[in-house]
């Protein structure tokens, strides 16, 4: 599956939206990827998280389990660990920062992929590992379905992307003037209030 592949499960869903966005990051971008549009869909999600599965295991060989980063993440890293075989668990903010609850519980040495959806800066998947490490786990890699920087998010470790994009996203004091003419959306669940 090549990025046109991926970026058409995303059409056929109705997830690629043109506009004014506000991204988890905080940043404002011309186009936003509604993943949980195409995660709604079992067959796309699917699709998707297989050939991710299978892209990993080319470049780092088959991981012991796979941790993605609570909410968004949960769906396609359930679905990359059922396509390799693994068990799928995640972490959760607690108190501003990842950590395992729920019982999960990672073995010393395990080898773990942390997968995410997409990316803009590799924020969640930085944070994602330290509760990893600290258990003792060994992170191989981290996976995402599209990262949306154009190969320049830094995660820390060797990416593997199913698609990769370059869409341009603007710090808050840069947007240019054609983008701050459209009202923004905040279309992402990291900032809601409970």
């Amino acid at each position: 599956m090549n990025t046109e592949d991926v970026l058409d499960e995303f059409r056929g869903a109705g997830a690629l939206r043109e506009g004014h966005f506000i991204l988890a990051s905080g940043r404002h971008s011309p186009m936003f990827l509604q993943k949980n549009l195409v995660f709604q869909y079992a067959d796309r999600t699917e699709r998707l998280c297989r050939a991710l599965a299978d892209k990993i295991v080319a470049q780092f060989g088959k991981p012991d389990l796979v941790v993605s980063p609570a909410v968004g993440a949960i769906i396609p890293g359930y679905e990359v660990g059922r396509a390799l075989g693994v068990p799928s668990m995640f972490v959760e903010r607690e108190d501003g920062r990842f950590r395992l609850r729920r019982a999960f519980r990672i073995p010393p040495g395990a080898k773990v992929v942390v997968v995410e959806d997409v990316i803009t800066t590799g924020g969640s998947f930085r944070e994602a590992v330290e509760p990893i490490e600290a258990a003792g786990g060994t992170v191989l890699c981290c996976a995402c379905i599209v990262d949306r920087s154009g190969g320049r998010a830094d995660v820390g470790f060797p990416l593997v992307a199913l698609a990769t994009v370059d869409v341009p996203s603007y710090a808050p004091d840069e947007i240019p003037p054609e983008l701050a003419a459209i009202p923004a959306e905040e279309p992402g669940s990291k900032r809601l209030k409970s």
